[in-house]
């Protein structure tokens, strides 16, 4: 009885902290975005508001990569012993990374303004804010991309993902592969395909079927 109980409770987690980590996220990338429309060529130095902006996204990024950590644990947990190793073994490189590649470049962008705003007389730009902002665009998302390859074949495979939502999947992760570093703001649309997962997880645990997942 207590492992049914629990096998219930797991999703409602994985769709709380999947939902956080889309708002924490989406809020990140907004205010960067704002305060650097022109991406890695604007200069952090011309307004504090830039700053103000630019530090308040950085505050936020340890937090959403805790709640995806979280999540990504969550929704690994209701695979199971039917899990399929190759792809449950991308599922986890590909979070783990993106996680890592999300928070070097945070750790690299705030370095940048620490050093513009120590009065060193460094630029805040160059090598530091280059550095960042591929991290960030380019390979952070080429792993978001990869993730959400993974738990749209995952979820495909238990029966848990209808058609239309791994279908969506799919095309979430050729945006981030192909066409994200080229289109400015396109890094939302993981938030917002984590989003609309998490909401259908929630879902699904709250109809209280023995097996939240159906079977394949």
């Amino acid at each position: 009885m207590a492992s049914n109980e629990q096998r219930l409770q797991t999703p409602r987690a994985a769709g709380v902290v999947g939902i956080a980590f889309a708002l924490l996220t989406t809020a990140a990338i907004v205010l960067v975005r704002v305060a650097l429309p022109e991406g890695a060529e604007a200069d952090t130095s011309r307004d504090p508001s830039q700053q103000e902006a630019l530090r308040t996204a950085l505050g936020l990024v340890p937090f959403a990569g805790i709640f995806f950590l979280w999540f990504m644990g969550a929704l690994r947990s209701q695979a199971g012993e039917r899990e399929d190793r190759f792809i449950a073994t991308v599922f986890l490189g590909s979070g783990l990374l993106f996680v890592a590649t999300l928070f070097g470049a945070a750790a690299a962008a705030g370095s940048v303004l620490d050093t513009a705003g120590a009065g060193t007389g460094q630029p805040p730009g160059g090598f530091g804010e280059h550095f960042a902002y591929t991290l960030m665009t380019t390979y952070s998302m080429r792993m978001a991309a990869v993730f959400a390859f993974t738990t749209s074949a995952i979820g495909h495979r238990l029966g848990f993902f209808p058609r239309p939502l791994t279908v969506l999947g799919y095309l979430v992760g050729l945006t981030l592969l192909f066409l994200g570093p080229s289109i400015p703001w396109s890094e939302l649309v993981f938030p917002c395909w984590s989003l609309i997962v998490s909401v259908h997880i929630l879902r699904a645990g709250f109809r209280s079927r023995p097996s939240p997942l159906g079977v394949t």
